[in-house]
């Protein structure tokens, strides 16, 4: 298959408008802020779930449930997430999620009871998972491929920022057990995020795949100063004629089914060796550990947050530099090894003393090298592995094995640790990371640098990077 010639920009007079770079950092700012929106709930419910279960008398399944509730419409928006980014463009899907997050946040805060309180974190979460398709897209297909997984992970840092955010918030809150304001003041990212939205434009791919060359073209020039913007846009024109339909099927069939297997296998091992569990139940892990006085369990996630914050940002610097796959790999191993470490401490009894801060340092270590490995390059590979009329039908794919792996983990986490006790919890997560871990070393393809469209070759070459002859 052919791929459209491309060229350097040519000298010409520059577009109106803000500088291209200033415009690309724009739409991968504004793109990242809406993982603020999905940060700060799920950092919110986490605290707010000691105190909302005291009042509602909820039971360790019942706990479970407020949080699996969110999974569960998480994985609806994820379906829906991709084609109505597609139909209405990645903005337009932005700009939803970003309206009804506000109002589902502020009926969350003043929920009677925990069936409207489950009602409306169903809602909620169909906004997150339409969201956590449309971000990435919008980021991926409006910024230069040398800083594109950059870019896409600043997706990650935004959603880690709004965590660590929301812990702080939480241990403000707890001495009164605010639930109702740690759930409600998240709604102010949410309404801040529709000002930058409403003036900028779409992504040029999706002005090509609905035939606006023109304006494609106009924005090509404004986000990528590595190109031709015409010549570019011309290459993904060409790109999506010669590809066929945007269906669930077409991700089915070769030559993209190795590519289905692998994001599909990236986003369920996402989420199946445990990072939510930490950040869900990170109040009551740090609790049973042994972290009980001056609000311990509520501030120490805090600094867990912000170390994860500091290793995201290190993924980002260095992520189009040394690749994905040195970034990914490593930050898994760190994972599997940290799994370890808790299954001994949790292993010899009650942990005390040097013992409960090794503990404290590995649930620390184990969210940084998630967020430096899967959590900066889930976003990277769903925006990247599929050509642009599958794009967004892929990305949902991936979004929801991992939202259906992030629903097993929430509902099951809290009975697990009660039935089979800390240790072998944590034994079995570090099994499923160390399981992980070879999936990814098997599978992940090295995309540093490689335009969008050019990536499609790797899978069209049955899993290899085509010779420069080819």
């Amino acid at each position: 298959m052919s791929v459209a010639t491309r060229s350097t920009k040519s000298p010409s007079s520059p577009p109106p408008g803000p500088p291209p770079r200033r415009t690309g950092r724009l739409f991968a700012l504004t793109g990242a802020v809406v993982g603020v929106i999905y940060g700060y709930d799920t950092g919110s419910i986490s605290g707010a779930l000691v105190f909302l279960s005291e009042d509602f008398h909820l039971t360790d399944t019942e706990k479970g449930l407020v949080n699996s509730i969110l999974v569960c419409g998480s994985i609806v928006g994820a379906l829906l997430g991709g084609k109505l980014a597609d139909a209405l463009g990645r903005k337009a899907a932005m700009l939803i999620v970003a309206g009804s997050y506000t109002v589902f946040v502020a009926l969350s805060a003043l929920a009677p009871n925990v069936v409207v309180l489950d009602v409306v974190r169903f809602l909620l979460g169909i906004a997150i998972g339409i969201s956590i398709v449309a971000a990435p897209l919008y980021i991926a297909e409006s910024t230069p491929a040398r800083t594109r997984g950059a870019s896409v992970a600043t997706y990650q840092v935004a959603t880690v920022a709004g965590i660590a955010l929301t812990y702080f918030v939480n241990w403000g809150l707890s001495d009164g057990g605010h639930w109702r304001l740690m759930l409600g003041l998240s709604a102010i990212p949410a309404a801040l995020v529709l000002i930058p939205l409403f003036r900028l434009p779409d992504t040029p791919r999706w002005y090509v795949l609905k035939g606006r060359t023109e304006k494609a073209v106009e924005v090509m020039a404004l986000t990528d100063p590595d190109v031709d913007p015409r010549a570019e846009t011309e290459a993904v024109r060409a790109a999506l004629c010669e590809e066929s339909g945007g269906s669930l099927r077409s991700l089915l069939r070769k030559p993209y089914a190795r590519a289905t297997l692998f994001v599909i296998g990236l986003g369920f091992f996402c989420q199946i060796t445990g990072i939510n569990a930490v950040t869900y139940y990170s109040p009551q892990i740090f609790e049973e550990m042994g972290f009980t006085g001056d609000g311990q369990n509520f501030l120490l996630p805090s600094f867990v947050q912000l170390a994860s914050l500091a290793a995201t940002v290190l993924a980002i610097l260095i992520i189009d530099r040394l690749g994905r796959r040195v970034v990914l790999l490593s930050g898994i191993a760190t994972m599997t090894a940290m799994l370890a470490v808790l299954t001994a401490v949790f292993g010899f009894g009650d942990p005390e003393g040097a013992t409960l801060w090794i503990g404290f340092g590995a649930i620390l270590l184990f969210t940084a090298a998630f967020n430096f490995g899967f959590g900066s390059l889930i976003w990277v590979y769903a925006g990247e592995a599929f050509p642009a009329q599958l794009r967004s039908t892929g990305a949902s794919a991936m979004l929801t094995a991992d939202l259906v792996a992030n629903l097993l983990i929430a509902q099951f986490f809290p009975s697990l640790m009660t039935w089979a006790g800390a240790a072998t919890t944590f034994a079995g997560l570090g099994l499923l990371a160390l399981a992980a871990l070879v999936f990814a070393a098997a599978t992940a393809p090295e995309t540093k640098g490689r335009q969008l469209e050019e990536i499609q070759g790797y899978w069209l070459n049955g899993g290899r990077w085509p010779t420069p002859a080819a």
